[in-house]
C-alpha cells in the first residue's frame, strides 16, 4: 500500500502536463476569386493545458510543403490570422494549422506543436 501512494503522484503527472486542445477554423468553406489572389484564413486555439506559454505559440498555414506564418488578431489572445496565396489556375486549396509553442516543465521548457485535421478552401468564380 505504502508503494503506490509513493508512486501515485507519479502516475499523475503526464495528465498534468497534458492538456486538451482544439483547434477551430474560423475560415469560410468557400470564397469567391478576387484580383489579389488572396483570401483571409483566420484559427483559434483553445487549450486547458496550464503549462502552455502563450507568448510563444507560432501558427501556420500548411499548403503541401509550403508553410505561412500567421499573425495574431487584434483584442484576442487566441486567434491568428494571415492571407494564403491561392493562384488564379486553381479552384480549391487543402491546407492544414501548425501551433509550434514552448511549454513549462522540469527541469526547463520544451518545445512542442499541433497540427490540425486538413480543410479545404474553395474559390469560387464569380
Amino acid at each position: 500500500m505504502s508503494y503506490i501512494r509513493k508512486f501515485f503522484p507519479l502516475v499523475l503527472l503526464p495528465v498534468l502536463f497534458a492538456g486538451c486542445s482544439s483547434i477551430t477554423n474560423l475560415t469560410p468553406q468557400q470564397q469567391t476569386r478576387n484580383a489579389t489572389g488572396l483570401y483571409p484564413v483566420e484559427v483559434a486555439l483553445a487549450s486547458r493545458q496550464q503549462t502552455l506559454l502563450w507568448g510563444t505559440i507560432q501558427p501556420y498555414v500548411v499548403v503541401g510543403v509550403d508553410f505561412y506564418p500567421m499573425r495574431p488578431t487584434s483584442l484576442m489572445k487566441n486567434r491568428w490570422e494571415t492571407l494564403l496565396p491561392v493562384p488564379a489556375t486553381t479552384n480549391a486549396v487543402h491546407y492544414k494549422f501548425k501551433f509550434d509553442y514552448q511549454y513549462n516543465s522540469i527541469p526547463e521548457r520544451r518545445q512542442d506543436s499541433k497540427l490540425s485535421p486538413e480543410f479545404r478552401l474553395t474559390i469560387m468564380d464569380k
